[in-house]
């Protein structure tokens, strides 16, 4: 997109997925339920729910800020995404990361720092 519209590239690292941690004693699938069951659990070596959201969001909202009434493209992973809308509104939770297909491109509108509308407009399915 960026070389498409002459536009370079500004890199985040804190929108970066989510640290997992160790899963010796627990699968994948069960992990992922946990973290998001409970915002302050995080697996040995792992971020939680709560930092990995904290970290993205500040940046998400500079953004806002930054860029408030304009167009902005954010790539980033499925994970911190969910997160990342999780922020602003609770739907976006466990069973939205499972659905979507990775990857996805959803557009989200916001107005004065909340969102107001977001739609999936492709996915790989």
């Amino acid at each position: 997109m960026a070389d498409a519209i002459g536009l370079e590239i500004m890199e985040e690292e804190d929108l970066r997925e989510r640290k997992l941690g160790d899963l010796h004693e627990i699968s994948f699938a069960d992990a992922k339920r946990k973290l998001y069951a409970d915002r302050n659990f995080s697996l040995p070596g792992g971020e939680s729910s709560r930092d990995a959201q904290s970290r993205a969001i500040k940046v998400i909202n500079n953004i806002l800020d930054q860029y408030a009434g304009k167009r902005v493209v954010i790539g980033t992973h499925g994970d911190i995404m969910t997160l990342m809308l999780n922020h602003f509104d609770a739907r976006f939770a466990y069973e939205f990361w499972q659905g979507t297909s990775m990857p996805d491109i959803y557009r989200a509108d916001f107005e004065q720092g909340t969102l107001v509308n977001i739609a999936r407009l492709w996915n790989e399915e």
